[in-house]
């Protein structure tokens, strides 16, 4: 019994059983406005060095209202741009192709007039980079409490689809829909993730803005979704995440490997039933970034 029992503690020591596997963080992905690079306008300078990584940056000035157009193909996004200089940075949904860059400048009314513009072919590293790094919309930091709580998370997470399913619980179980905010909630807003986190509510912009700057930050391709939402024909935001894994479900519609799947925190957090939010068949896209 002895040497049995000597035997077994040698087994233990000599071949212990192989820890689970952790979720491997890639590095962080993140995007700025470079100064030094950036092309020269008539009080704008347009930052095109990073394209490749998917997104534009632009900066400009003015004593009107600006706003600045990414067209691709026949789609046209439009954003409010800061007149004070402050830059903007913006990601390249579209993919690879030709791209026109343009900083329109109000000039009477709601009439603008171009004050910039620039075309340029945009060659992708690939499809997901536009969806993996900060920008005007999504918009965090290294150093983002976002980000460290999500750095937790992932650190205690088995797999990719373990950490979505504990941002997507952390963000349902810590952010209740802010009703008022909904309905004074002006033009123009943008969300600050930190502050939706620290307050514990939001409306469906913040929620998205929120689980995509957790998401990315940790390397999961995660668009934000504008559209609509049958049969209420309702304006909404949402997530759509990609990974290679399936076989995970969550807001009542099966993760299918290799492909975007859609993802509704709001609904979710607030107790939307499974018949509502579907198979995600009731999603009207329209606008990603």
């Amino acid at each position: 019994m002895r040497n049995i029992l000597l035997a077994v503690l040698l087994t233990v020591l000599l071949f212990p059983e192989p820890k689970a596997a952790a979720y491997a963080t890639p590095e962080y992905q993140d995007a700025a406005f470079h100064e030094s690079a950036a092309l020269s306008g008539e009080r704008v300078r347009l930052d095109v060095s990073c394209l490749e990584q998917g997104y534009v940056a632009v900066s400009a000035y003015s004593d009107m209202r600006l706003k600045f157009q990414v067209v691709k193909d026949e789609i046209t996004y439009n954003y409010d741009l800061p007149s004070n200089g402050v830059p903007g940075i913006f990601p390249l949904q579209g993919g690879s192709g030709n791209y026109r860059f343009r900083v329109m400048e109000n000039v009477v009314d709601k009439k603008y007039s171009e004050l910039y513009s620039f075309t340029c072919d945009v060659y992708l590293e690939n499809e997901f980079v536009p969806f993996l790094r900060p920008s005007t919309y999504v918009n965090y930091s290294r150093d983002s409490a976002c980000v460290r709580k999500a750095a937790e998370l992932a650190a205690g997470a088995a797999d990719e689809l373990g950490f979505v399913g504990s941002v997507y619980d952390f963000v349902c179980s810590g952010v209740t829909y802010d009703r008022e905010k909904a309905a004074t909630v002006k033009s123009g807003y943008l969300p600050a993730p930190d502050e939706t986190m620290s307050s514990g509510k939001g409306i469906c912009f913040d929620y998205a803005a929120l689980a995509a700057s957790m998401l990315r930050s940790q390397g999961i391709p995660t668009k934000m979704v504008f559209g609509y939402v049958a049969p209420q024909g309702l304006y909404h935001a949402w997530n759509m995440f990609y990974t290679p894994q399936s076989g995970w479900v969550t807001v009542s519609f099966e993760v299918r490997g290799d492909s975007w799947t859609r993802m509704d925190l709001t609904f979710s957090a607030n107790g939307a039933d499974a018949d509502f939010i579907g198979d995600g068949s009731n999603y009207s896209d329209v606008y990603y970034y």
